[in-house]
Order: C-alpha cells, then sequence, then structure tokens
C-alpha cells in the first residue's frame, strides 16, 4: 500500500492544507517520505461529525456482524504484516521481533473483543420483573443493558506502535463497545498509523460497515488533539502517554459545557520491593531479571520498574553489585526518538543534582541521535520522604535504589508512593507472611499486585487490570487492557414498564443468543 500521508475521514483519504512533517529515522536521523498533512480544523470537525451521524447506525448491527468486522481488522492487519512491521521498524527503531509480537498482540486483542461481542454478555442485562401484588406499593418491571457512549477519540501511543496505536486496544474496545472511533496518530510513526488505519478502512467496506466509524488524523502539535477533545460530538477519550498530556486532556474534557470522561494511562514508576530473605538466597538472579525488565525496550514501557525498594544488609551490598555489573553490560539502546532521550536525560540530570542521590553505575558517556545507555542511581528512605519528586516516572531505561533501614520503614516508603499501575514483591514464604502488611499498602498503590515477577508484559486476557490509581491513570476503576476496558465506553439505560417489542434484544424474556443476564438477583441463561 502506498503512503498517502493524508487524512483518512470516515475510511476516506482527504487532503487539505499545505502545513506538514515527516517521521524521523530515530537511527539514521533522515526524513521519510511521505510528508504527512497537518489535520486542520475542518478535518476535525468532518471527522467527529462523521462519526455522529454512523453511530447510531453502527450500534444498531447485529452483534455478529460487529464481531466478524473486529475479526477482520485483524486479518487485514495480519495481511499487511511485513509492511507495516517494515514501516514502524524503521520509524521507531524498535527490533522486527518485538514489532511482529506486538502486531500479533494487536490482531489477539481484536479477536478477543470479536468473541466477546459474540458472547454478549458484556451488556451485563439485569431484569427485575414487577410484582403488581407486592404492598404497600407494587413494584415495577425494570431492565437495565449497557449502551454505546457515542464517538471516542483515541490518541496512538508513541511506545507502542501497533498494540495501543490505530488499531490497538483502545480502537478495538471502542468499536466492541459500539462506539465509533476519530484516531489522533502518533506523529512519530505517521506511516504506521496510515498503513493500520488503511486495515481498517479494508475491514470496514468488506463488511459494510457505516464509514464514518473511523477516522483517522495526523497532527504534530497539540492543538489539533485539543480541539478533538473540544468537540462537541466527541463522548469519550482514550490516550497513553505523559502524566502533562494526559492531565491536560483531562482538564479539558472536564471544562467542556458537556463534560465527557478521558481515560488517560499516564505516569507510574512501578516499584519493586525485594525483602530480606529472598535477596540472600537469590539476589544475582533477582538482580539479572530487573536489569532485563528495567532494560526491556530501551524502557519505553509504561510498566518499566523504576524504583527499587529494599532493606540495609550486606546481602543488598552484593545486590547491587550485581545490578550495577549487569546494567554496565547492557548495550546502548535506542529510543523511539530525540524528544523522549532529552526529557530522559533532563530528567535524569535533575536526579542526580538532588542531595542524598548518587549514580551506581560508571555514568558512561550519552550518545549522539537518539541512542542512549541505561543508568542505576541510588538513595535512602528518608531523602525519598523528604524529596517526593524522586518517586516520579523518568521515562527509560533507569531505575533508583531506595536503601531503608527497618521494616517499618520500607512500609512507610511504601505508603508515601503516589498510585501506580503495577506493584511488584519478592520474597521467600517466610518473607512474604512477614510482610503481609505491605500487600494491605500495595492494594490501595496500584492496580496489579506481582508476587515473585517482574511488571514488564502485560498479558492480554479477559482477567488483566492495566490501570492504577492517579497518576498512573485518571480513572482507577477502568483499564486499558483486557474485555473489561469495553466497559469505559458504555453506559447503563434503564427500561421500565416497557412493552417486549420495544425492549433490546438482550432485555426481551426470551434469550436466544443464551446470554448470561442477572434475572431477579440470580444469573441465568434462560428464557422468562
Amino acid at each position: 500500500m502506498a503512503l498517502k500521508g493524508t487524512q483518512i475521514i470516515a475510511s476516506e483519504f482527504r487532503a487539505s492544507g499545505d502545513r506538514g512533517f515527516a517521521a524521523v529515522n530515530p537511527v539514521t536521523g533522515a526524513l521519510l517520505e511521505p510528508r504527512f498533512r497537518e489535520a486542520c480544523y475542518d478535518d476535525i470537525d468532518r471527522a467527529a461529525k462523521a462519526a455522529a451521524n454512523s453511530f447510531d447506525q453502527y450500534r444498531m448491527l447485529p452483534m455478529a456482524q460487529r464481531a466478524i468486522f473486529l475479526e477482520d481488522i485483524g486479518s487485514e492487519l495480519t495481511a499487511c504484516a511485513p509492511e507495516l512491521v517494515a514501516r514502524a521498524h524503521i520509524e521507531t527503531a524498535l527490533p522486527e521481533a518485538r514489532l511482529e509480537g506486538e502486531l500479533a498482540r494487536a490482531v489477539n486483542q481484536l479477536k478477543l473483543f470479536a468473541l466477546m461481542v459474540k458472547q454478549g454478555s458484556f451488556v451485563a442485562a439485569r431484569i427485575d420483573r414487577a410484582a403488581p401484588e407486592r404492598r404497600p406499593a407494587p413494584k415495577p418491571d425494570i431492565r437495565t443493558i449497557l449502551v454505546p457512549l457515542g464517538p471516542v477519540a483515541v490518541f496512538g501511543a508513541g511506545n507502542f506502535p501497533l498494540a495501543f496505536s490505530v488499531a490497538g486496544g483502545d480502537t478495538a474496545s471502542a468499536l466492541a463497545a459500539g462506539c465509533p472511533v476519530v484516531v489522533k496518530g502518533h506523529p512519530a510513526h505517521p506511516g504506521t498509523c496510515e498503513l493500520a488505519g488503511q486495515a481498517i478502512v479494508n475491514a470496514i467496506r468488506k463488511n459494510h460497515i457505516p464509514p464514518g466509524i473511523f477516522s483517522l488524523l495526523h497532527a504534530q502539535g497539540g492543538d489539533a488533539g485539543a480541539a478533538l477533545v473540544a468537540h462537541t460530538e466527541i463522548r469519550a477519550v482514550a490516550f497513553t502517554g505523559s502524566l502533562s498530556g494526559g492531565r491536560a486532556l483531562f482538564d479539558l474534557g472536564c471544562s467542556r459545557s458537556e463534560p465527557i470522561p478521558v481515560f488517560a494511562e499516564m505516569g507510574s514508576v512501578n516499584p519493586v520491593f525485594v525483602l530480606p530473605k529472598i535477596l540472600a538466597d537469590r539476589g544475582p538472579s533477582l538482580a539479572e531479571g530487573l536489569v532485563e525488565s528495567i532494560t526491556l525496550g530501551v524502557g519505553q514501557f509504561c510498566t518499566s520498574p523504576g524504583l527499587i525498594v529494599a532493606i540495609r544488609s550486606a546481602a543488598l551490598d552484593q545486590f547491587l553489585e550485581s545490578l550495577k555489573s549487569n546494567l554496565e553490560e547492557r548495550a546502548p539502546g535506542v529510543m523511539l526518538h530525540e524528544g523522549i532521550k532529552k526529557n530522559f536525560l533532563d530528567g535524569l540530570n535533575a536526579l542526580q543534582e538532588i542531595d542524598g542521590v548518587s549514580r551506581l553505575d560508571s555514568s558512561r558517556t550519552q550518545l549522539d541521535g537518539c541512542e542512549i545507555v541505561p543508568a542505576l542511581l541510588r538513595t535512602d528512605a528518608l531523602t525519598l520522604l523528604d524529596t517526593p519528586e524522586i518517586a516520579g516516572e523518568l521515562f527509560g531505561p533507569a531505575a533508583i535504589v531506595v536503601v531503608c533501614d527497618s521494616r517499618d520503614e520500607l512500609l512507610v516508603v511504601a505508603e508515601s508512593l503516589a498510585g501506580q499501575l503495577t506493584a511488584s514483591v519478592h520474597g521467600t514464604k517466610e518473607d512474604l507472611q512477614g510482610f503481609r502488611k505491605l500487600f494491605g499498602i500495595l492494594q490501595r498503590k496500584a492496580g496489579r499486585l506481582i508476587v515473585n515477577g517482574f511488571p514488564t508484559g502485560v498479558e492480554v486476557c479477559p482477567a488483566m487490570h492495566h490501570g492504577g490509581p492517579y497518576p498512573a491513570t485518571t480513572d482507577s476503576r477502568s483499564t486499558s487492557v483486557g474485555t473489561d476496558a469495553v466497559h469505559r465506553f458504555l453506559r447503563p439505560v434503564a427500561y421500565q414498564d416497557f412493552p417486549q417489542e420495544l425492549l433490546p434484544e438482550p432485555l426481551r424474556d426470551l434469550n436466544p443468543r443464551k446470554i448470561w443476564r442477572m434475572v431477579d438477583g440470580d444469573m441465568s441463561t434462560d428464557d422468562l
């Protein structure tokens, strides 16, 4: 597929305006063809209105047709996999093997949502039948179902050009819910965005889906994204990126005359607590696994561990030496673009200027272009508690070790942390029993708790929760991974004393699809 460098509006390519930008190869610094047109307000307006105009038609399609459509997006992505992976590789410098795995993840999550839609129980049908004989007042017939919100603005992530971008989890879950999608592509990989967008368009045409349900906008600055969130036809927003970017969109969504939900996944330092006995038993192997997790993908994972907490001991000293030597053996990596590298180095320099923070590794000279070497720092609990910004996210291949003097001090450190996507604890059986209070603290702090494992790697499955208290996300009740992500884009509607023929199919007495429903307080797939 030849890249056009234009917007996709209502499933059609549309060129407007002369302003544009080009992707940059992070390895060579070369500009990549073609130039991509910058979306103007007219483009945004057309896309949002087309989404709104197609909403009712799309949400009323049979669930089986919606499911096939989702599966076919995956098939179209698979069909253009070589081209898609090659373009993503030159735009992001991510290894082709990693991108192939990420594409497989994107396809699999589309299949997972298709299976959920086919089964149908995600609409959470609840039926409380009438009791006209009840006294002192008769009980009405009340039936409730989840319905789609409307057009969703999706912001593609820079660090996952396939799984969290144009055809990623936010788009898949919104389409599964019955919502049209307007995607603001990430400007660091616009060619990848266009190819994925074309795959969605092909599936739309193949399945005779209303074309207005999908648009893709290219823009380098923040004005286009702000205009999209502010548009009156947009009913929800999904974002993956920085705390500053997510918070700005959240504030904008709340400040509208009709506020809308903004589901932003933002900053997380993903603390790892290494308890005393396992440190003495398995320190070197733990150090190796931690360094692998810290440097995976050049540290450009939202679940990369950035804070390691342990109690002072001789075993900790040996563990730190193992961490240091393992980290220094790691080859330099190429970050996604110069902006991310600059932010990483600025954050690293700011940490090193704090009294009580020291550099553990050899502080190798940073390289030209987008190449980077990992870093390891050390501080103590009192310094962290006095300077909470130490525990903020530093996006890249770096971590800071917090040395505590006691069990109680470790618990105070845990209590001081802000909201996280993940929190991990490494310990023997005896450790875990002795630090049970730690898990009570971490349950309030994180969306996913891990024992004797590392946080990088998010399994796409129904039970996965990828979210957490602020500032990890703007809504700790929601996830951006797993089938429960669909609930971000649904809302309940109750029908009271409706005739059968006017009820949505899942609420009628007959249940031909045998979906699970709560009927008078009990779960059932039976007809009534």
